[in-house]
């Protein structure tokens, strides 16, 4: 059994990993922290989690976070870097479900985090854990920069035109949309029902932090320079993402069936991305509470533009159940393994 510590268990992210590994059929949770909510039983939180978890939440200094195999942090930007030479050191792999380790560039962290980075030695070993794209480096890895909600659905949107060349890179546009478990559980006048309910928004127009690094991880799909227009969106639902990208065909003499083809292909294997038939109008409730994503592709009046729908529950491939996934490749259990969950409907 694969010993499984949790840094930061309290928010969403932290008990969606909860709920998928309290069931992973090679997991054993070890321990699970929370500074302010030392000594309460997890179940008193949350109590679907009632008859799975039996633990108790207990301060960071208090658990035994060293004796575990693997540590997943699902905290604020910051926390995994502070902790994560220490956890190496005792041969503990790390998963980091925030930004610390996702940019290359310490510096463009720095600028858009607002934070120093304290270990770009750990930096420069850590590997993306965007499964499709990565799954042999994953394998190998000590520690996994779980892939930010947005970029995951716009990588996967994009990966198989960009690699085969089909659009321009230098003009891309993604118009994407979350709900508001995205922003976290937090306590904040933006995300109360009545500012959120029956409301639509957008933010970050100006520059949202997932650009750099979806700009980033685009690059390394083509030699030709990336553009990228991204805008984010708030929408009054609690789970799920939809992204919407657009790209300028570089061959117009590109059918339909083979553009379908170039996504068919590059997943044909992915048990966790499934490739709609053409013309499909993918909905978030079809992957609600599942580790599954879902595109499907459009051209408008057979154009020059091709239209990516994507969905996901964003915090589930989104985030937890993509942290799991890339968990499953480091000790070579089945990718699949605690992640068969059927959606959710309605």
């Amino acid at each position: 059994m694969i010993k499984v510590g949790i840094v930061g268990g309290t928010g969403y992210t932290g008990v969606e990993l909860l709920r998928l590994l309290s069931s992973h059929p090679d997991v054993s949770l070890q321990a699970i922290t929370s500074r302010k909510e030392d000594g309460m039983k997890v179940a008193d939180m949350y109590p679907s989690l009632r008859g799975h978890v039996d633990l108790a939440f207990s301060a960071p200094e208090k658990a035994d976070l060293h004796s575990c195999d693997v540590v997943f942090f699902a905290t604020p930007h910051g926390v995994a870097m502070a902790q994560a030479p220490q956890l190496l050191a005792n041969g503990v792999k790390i998963i980091d479900l925030a930004a610390d380790f996702r940019l290359k560039d310490a510096a463009v962290f720095e600028k858009w985090y607002g934070m120093p980075h304290t270990c770009t030695d750990i930096l420069a070993e850590a590997v993306y854990g965007l499964p499709e794209i990565n799954r042999e480096a994953i394998k190998k890895a000590r520690v996994i920069a779980n892939p930010g909600c947005y970029p995951t659905t716009i990588q996967l949107g994009l990966f198989p035109l960009l690699k085969a060349g089909a659009i321009d890179a230098s003009h891309i546009i993604a118009d994407c949309k979350s709900g508001v478990s995205g922003a976290g559980r937090k306590a904040e006048v933006a995300m109360l029902l009545a500012e959120a309910g029956d409301n639509f928004k957008a933010y970050g127009v100006s520059g949202h932090r997932h650009t750099p690094e979806t700009i980033e991880q685009l690059s390394y799909m083509t030699d030709a320079k990336v553009g990228l227009l991204f805008t984010p969106h708030l929408v009054p639902m609690i789970r799920g993402m939809h992204s919407t990208i657009y790209g300028r065909l570089s061959n117009k003499d590109l059918d339909n069936a083979s553009l379908q083809a170039l996504f068919e292909d590059a997943y044909k294997n992915e048990p966790f991305v499934d490739v709609m038939p053409f013309g499909s109008h993918p909905e978030t409730r079809s992957t609600r509470a599942s580790n599954m994503l879902r595109i499907a592709l459009h051209r408008p009046q057979n154009g020059d533009t091709v239209v990516v729908l994507v969905v996901q529950d964003n915090l589930v491939k989104g985030s937890s159940g993509q942290a799991v996934q890339c968990m499953n490749l480091m000790f070579n259990l089945p990718e699949t393994a605690g992640l068969r969950h059927i959606p959710v409907l309605p």
